[in-house]
């Protein structure tokens, strides 16, 4: 005797409903969907099943926030402080000592208390503490945004006295020949005069950068978008002022333009890479223990960022925003530290720009599952605060330094930006109404006459 699946018999049951009601079921218009919905690149299901990892008991204990441990330590602290040390009479020195207790314990907070992230390595609490850090941060240029310039350089001397004092002249442009005939002796010294530090920190940050934006086109577009910027404001910062072989040859073509292409080698690599993590107890030999644990340094598994920034108008204007975003970071470390005057190698600037790399890894993760995962409704904590963090350095740098950075354009620059701008805006409505809209409703009114006809 057969058996009739529950299934098969609402598919039967509906396909009589249908036919009796004397209506062809072809002849009904299908399901209206959104046309702004876009199918998403990564699977984001799977990811989250697969990223759950075995444990064969030095997970649980290595992963665990152990908030009780913390919080023991941090009293302990507090009671040597309060019972066992000897009071310090310098009143500036209980001041700093009191304000890095109130910044401790609310980066052990962070990182005991608040959620996971979207990395995992080395260990959560390490994002954890990023992200603490960057409210931290923020807090910092909110109080320094109530001062005054002379208040704020003078507040910075409390972290390095050294600090506080106009920045020396210097001649960035300089002469832009390559080899000197007049000097015989070292005919390359233009040339050699450029080769620094800073050429490592550009190839280097560069290739740190693309690991975390993971996209040709975006990386090239802030590559040498920014040295058009740097050309655009030299007027307003002289170390802007650079020769044409710097901006381009050195600059964009050999350190911005070798840091990507290593960069997205890296990628790709990370992408091929098989991602099959044991425990460390399961793992027999002990070179196997020691690989294992320096693989817990490298990433968990790995994500391609495909941006399609022209699939729809909400991802073309988060490109946007984001390379707008990117400007701004870069922007900031020369405009702080020309108005604050804090030199170039100095470890603040330094610290910084290690922060936003870390910070700034996260928020384009965030970032990416916001604009491609469609269960995805919120917008990341990490992206929040960098981006309430640029606005506010931006704000700082227009009250510190008003006269400098309303110092006009010069026409032919001016002449450029604008049409730039009304080229991006001219596309854009090409892109997303016209090409969509008009274009799709001739389609329509073709399929329609044939037919008719």
């Amino acid at each position: 005797m057969t058996t009739v699946k529950r299934d098969d018999l609402r598919h039967f049951t509906r396909g009589i409903s249908s036919s009796s009601s004397g209506r062809n079921t072809e002849d009904r218009e299908p399901p209206v969907t959104p046309t702004s919905a876009q199918p998403s690149v990564f699977d984001w299901e799977s990811d989250k099943r697969r990223s759950k990892p075995l444990d064969d008991g030095t997970m649980s204990f290595f992963w665990r926030a152990h908030t009780i441990t913390c919080l023991v330590i941090a009293m302990s602290y507090l009671f040597y402080v309060a019972i066992l040390e000897q009071p310090s009479e310098d009143s500036s020195y209980n001041t700093k000592r009191g304000l890095l207790a109130c910044a401790g314990f609310f980066l052990v907070f962070g990182m005991t208390q608040t959620p996971d992230g979207v990395f995992v390595r080395p260990h959560p609490a390490l994002w954890r503490l990023v992200l603490c850090f960057s409210v931290l941060y923020e807090i910092v240029l909110i109080y320094i945004l109530f001062q005054t310039a002379d208040e704020a350089r003078q507040l910075i001397k409390h972290i390095d006295p050294a600090l506080g004092v106009p920045l020396p002249d210097k001649d960035y442009g300089g002469s832009c020949r390559i080899y000197d005939w007049e000097h015989p002796e070292d005919p390359f010294h233009y040339f050699k005069d450029k080769m620094d530090f800073f050429v490592l920190s550009h190839f280097f940050g560069w290739w740190l950068k693309t690991l975390i934006i993971r996209d040709y086109w975006l990386c090239m577009v802030t590559s040498i978008g920014f040295e058009i910027l740097e050309y655009s404001l030299e007027h307003q910062l002289p170390n802007f002022s650079e020769c044409w072989w710097d901006h381009w040859i050195l600059d964009a073509l050999i350190c911005n333009g070798g840091g990507i292409y290593l960069g997205m080698k890296t990628c790709e690599y990370l992408k091929m890479k098989p991602y099959n993590w044991r425990g460390l107890w399961t793992i027999p030999t002990v070179r196997g223990k020691i690989m294992r644990a320096l693989g817990q340094f490298t990433p968990h598994d790995w994500l391609e960022f495909d941006w399609r920034p022209t699939a729809s108008l909400k991802r073309w204007l988060a490109m946007l925003f984001i390379t707008c975003f990117l400007f701004l970071i870069e922007l900031g470390t020369f405009y702080l530290k020309f108005i604050l005057w804090i030199p170039p190698p100095h470890f603040l600037c330094l610290s910084r720009l290690l922060f936003f790399l870390l910070a700034g890894g996260v928020s384009m993760r965030e970032m990416f599952e916001y604009l491609d995962n469609p269960q995805c409704k919120k917008f990341g904590r990490q992206s929040w605060v960098i981006t309430a963090i640029v606005i506010t350095e931006v704000l700082i740098v227009l009250k510190f330094d008003w006269e400098t950075v309303t110092k006009p354009l010069p026409f032919y620059i001016g002449l450029l930006w604008i049409t730039i701008a009304v080229g991006i805006v001219l596309w854009t409505i090409y892109q997303f109404w016209f090409k969509r809209f008009i274009l799709w409703g001739q389609k329509k009114n073709v399929s329609n006459t044939k037919k008719s006809e």
